[in-house]
This record gives structure tokens, sequence and C-alpha cells, in this order.
């Protein structure tokens, strides 16, 4: 996402998920985010992911070219896709990156 700005580019910067069926994967991603200097957490996989239940790893989209590198490079076969996390009018909207 980005927006213009006076003919400059400006990136939002928002939160991410990356939704795992594995929360040993979840894990093992979340270690290697932390080891690049990324802030990040272990949350539970909200149910409009539509994975059931698990782990998911949060972070900024900030860290999101690092996160789709650490994922195609690591081999998390249970590994779902990235949502980006979005307040819309008090409610909490999930969309798929």
């Amino acid at each position: 996402m980005s927006l213009l700005y006076e003919g400059r580019c400006l990136k939002m910067i928002f939160t991410v998920l990356a939704v795992f069926r594995a929360r040993s994967q979840t894990l093992d991603f979340v270690f290697r985010l932390q080891r690049c200097g990324i802030p990040v957490q272990t949350v539970n996989t909200p149910k409009e992911a539509g994975v059931g239940c698990g782990l998911s790893a949060k972070f900024s989209s900030a860290a999101l070219p690092q996160a789709k590198s650490l994922v195609r490079g690591g081999r998390y076969s249970s590994f779902v896709r990235f949502f980006a996390v979005q307040d819309r009018c008090g409610r909490t909207a999930f969309l798929p990156i």
C-alpha cells in the first residue's frame, strides 16, 4: 500500500499476520524474524483467517519483504498466507496480501 503526497510515494505502515497451520512452523518463523532484529509477536490465529485454531506471527508491514523472503527460503509447508490487519469503523478486518 502506498499514498501519493506532493508527487512522492509514501508507504503506509500497517500490521501483518503470517498465518500457519502448524504451531511449530509459526514458532520457527518467529524465531527467524527475531534473529533478523524484527519485532514480532506470537498471537492466536483469528477465526476470520479461516484456518482453525493455531498461532500466527504479528509484525509491522515494514518487515514484509524480509518476512516473504524467509517464507520462501524456509520451506514452510503449513504457511497459509499473509494478512493485513486493518481497523474498519471499530471492527478488525483481515485482508489477504
